[in-house]
């Protein structure tokens, strides 16, 4: 194939691939030798068109032509000796004078990028070639300019997995501290000879760039890996900028310290594990903050998905019902005596249901509460009651609405009111679904709420209220009514 750009290039054998294209040998007709990566015109990959000029900045691969070809853009680069990746390949982790070079090169870039408001975003020794004697960032194609938040196709979740920062991970804009992450990931593998965290799948990562704290170095001096723990601080905000971290890759030194600067040294450097943790420990919240947000706002809708209908279907078969909207989706239905009460879903503090001496088997996230009430009877019998959970209850990490009761524990000499009755998630629900022996346990399965199939739950509703409207709503003869046993995981 031969290229028609400012000069033309005769294309030879394919060399290597990244990004959106593949690169390929090239020689112009005067016998230049060069490398050219060919982009299929695909949406948005014109964001590769964004860097062919990048005049000024330090150690990143020239483009010195540059054109269309058909349905494709074409960039033709210097051809470089070596990736990174076939220099670790060849010779495993590298010696720390080699280290410092090649990670100060990288520096340089970024501390020009940053200048420029170029955020890189794929940063990893495929992505770093050898040019002369300088090791230079190549592979833009899912760069950005830093304000460049209107782009169509931003490529938010593009990257390789290895290197992705932890805001990435949490659907956040890229930003200088996203390379400065990969950079301090790129700074492990060249001391230590792999990846601080290695998988293998996505979700493996997702957990160990949010969650995860690095294996200690073995081989860097204390400022070396003090630097290096900053640069992988799960808070973007707290990871040093490329300048900062140019200067101190200066002033690493090549022979150990000693004496009272290497306890100061070795002192920093435990300062610094130490704000690392604090660091990871927060994210973790924050993540886990965002974590429940999301389940509440998922609960809640599914929650208008089962309310609704049930009214509706209630209301259908009697239109004369005394009706009454409550809060969050809640509403009352009265006939006669008999009042049938759904509460709006409420959501479920982590500390009260997790903490405490009775661990919990599985997550909730909120709860509501179904009740039918009448006047007492001559034995004090007014009603039932059964728990809704929005809850993990049955497969770990997949939520959705649990239909459940309890009842009191057959040697508590208490007579209550309400049987069934239910409980919110708390230390005496907690206690009622653990091996433990409490005050109450569970009186009725944990029973998916399967939305579009609630015909059962509507209609056993609908029978007991009809019941207590025409005065014959009777205590169950037997508690529990149905065997909750395995019901729940434990």
């Amino acid at each position: 194939m031969t290229l028609a750009l400012n000069k033309e290039w005769a294309v030879g054998a394919r060399i290597g691939g990244g990004g959106f294209g593949a690169v390929f040998e090239a020689v112009s007709t005067d016998g230049e030798k060069a490398a050219v990566k060919i982009v299929p015109k695909n949406p948005g990959t014109e964001r590769e068109m964004l860097f062919t000029d990048l005049d000024g900045v330090r150690n990143v691969v020239p483009v010195i032509d540059s054109g269309e070809h058909e349905n494709q853009w074409a960039l033709v680069m210097p051809r470089a000796e070596k990736s990174l990746r076939d220099h670790l390949q060849d010779h495993g982790r590298l010696p720390l004078n080699e280290a410092v070079a090649v990670l100060s090169d990288v520096a340089e870039a970024l501390t020009d990028l940053k200048d420029r408001e170029v955020v890189h975003r794929d940063l990893k020794p495929e992505n770093i070639l050898l040019l002369g004697d300088r090791w230079c960032l190549a592979d833009f194609g899912i760069a950005r300019y830093a304000e460049a938040s209107t782009a169509n196709r931003t490529f938010k979740f593009h990257g390789t997995l290895a290197y992705m920062a932890p805001e990435r991970w949490n659907g956040k804009r890229a930003t200088s501290a996203s390379d400065i992450y990969a950079l301090g990931i790129l700074a492990y593998e060249l001391l230590e000879g792999t990846l601080p965290f290695t998988g293998p799948n996505e979700h493996d990562f997702q957990d160990q760039h949010l969650h995860g704290t690095p294996p200690p170095l073995a081989t860097a001096p204390p400022l070396l890996a003090a630097l290096i723990t900053e640069c992988l601080y799960k808070a973007p905000q707290a990871r040093p900028a490329a300048g900062n971290v140019l200067a101190r890759l200066g002033r690493i030194p090549v022979a150990a310290l000693s004496g009272g600067l290497a306890a100061l040294a070795e002192a920093n450097q435990g300062a610094v594990a130490r704000q690392a943790e604090e660091d990871r420990r927060a994210s973790a919240h924050a993540t886990e903050t965002d974590r429940r947000k999301t389940l509440l706002e998922a609960a809640t809708t599914s929650f208008a998905f089962i309310a609704d209908p049930f009214l509706t279907t209630l209301t259908n078969a009697a239109p004369n019902a005394e009706v009454r909207k409550g809060k969050q989706g809640g509403w009352t239905v009265r006939i006669n005596d008999a009042q049938l009460t759904l509460s709006g879903p409420r959501e479920t503090a982590p500390e009260i249901w997790r903490t405490g001496s009775t661990p919990a088997p599985f997550d909730v996230i909120a709860s509501a509460t179904l009740s039918l009430k009448v006047p007492a009877n001559h034995h004090g019998y007014n009603g039932r009651s059964h728990a809704l959970w929005y809850a993990d209850a049955q497969t770990e990490a997949e939520y959705q609405w649990f239909e459940t009761a309890f009842m009191d524990t057959p040697i508590r000499s208490v007579s209550g009111t309400t049987k069934p009755f239910a409980l919110d998630p708390h230390h005496e629900a907690r206690t009622a679904i653990s091996p433990t022996l409490g005050m109450h346990q569970v009186a009725w399965p944990f029973t998916p709420l399967v939305i579009g199939d609630l015909d059962e739950f509507i209609d056993r509703w609908a029978t007991w209220l009809a019941q207590a409207a025409n005065g014959r709503l009777a205590h169950p003869s037997h508690m529990p009514e149905r065997d909750p046993q395995g019901s729940w995981r434990r």
